[in-house]
């Protein structure tokens, strides 16, 4: 009888101490602010897709990101969300994805790698229709379409070819 619950015994007092180190570690994450707001809708890119239209993408911003009250870097996912929707008037879209810092209150910058040099092109498709990249904390950032280039089928019946459509997460 005392070797039945010796085991259970051990297997507890192994597995206590657990929850307590994830209670604590989560605690942290909730306390330390990112804010994430769509662009001003005047300021988006701008793609006018039509039958067989090969096209470019007229640059734009998407998203504005605060992370002044972060010290440390915060993994961000830009994903296009109606992809199913696009495939049916794009052969293709290929997007290139802008990340600028603010140097000054009307001033944007590239981001770059801390070293100076500009971090390799990002771009979002309809194949991959995600995006992620890493930034650090304590400044305001601006995500942008910055050019693009699509080859359009055309309209269906109700004569209207959608756009993609933008969510961006942090984890």
């Amino acid at each position: 009888m005392k070797r039945k619950l010796l085991f259970p015994l051990i297997a507890a007092l192994l597995l206590a101490p657990w929850p307590v180190a994830y209670a604590y570690d989560n605690a942290l994450a909730v306390n330390i602010p990112t804010t994430i707001e769509v662009a001003d809708p005047s300021m988006a890119p701008q793609l006018n897709g039509f039958g067989n239209a090969i096209g470019n993408v007229t640059p734009g911003d998407l998203f504005n990101i605060d992370t002044s009250n972060m010290t440390t870097d915060t993994l961000f996912t830009l994903s296009i969300t109606n992809t199913d929707e696009l495939v049916h008037s794009y052969r293709y879209m290929t997007l290139n994805i802008g990340i600028y810092v603010q140097a000054d209150i009307n001033r944007w910058e590239k981001v770059n790698t801390g070293s100076g040099e500009i971090p390799p092109e990002t771009y979002i498709t309809m194949q991959n229709g995600t995006a992620s990249f890493s930034l650090p904390g304590c400044a305001k950032y601006k995500i942008t379409i910055d050019k693009g280039c699509f080859y359009c089928y055309g309209a269906k019946s109700n004569n209207r070819v959608p756009v993609p459509e933008f969510y961006l997460t942090t984890s």
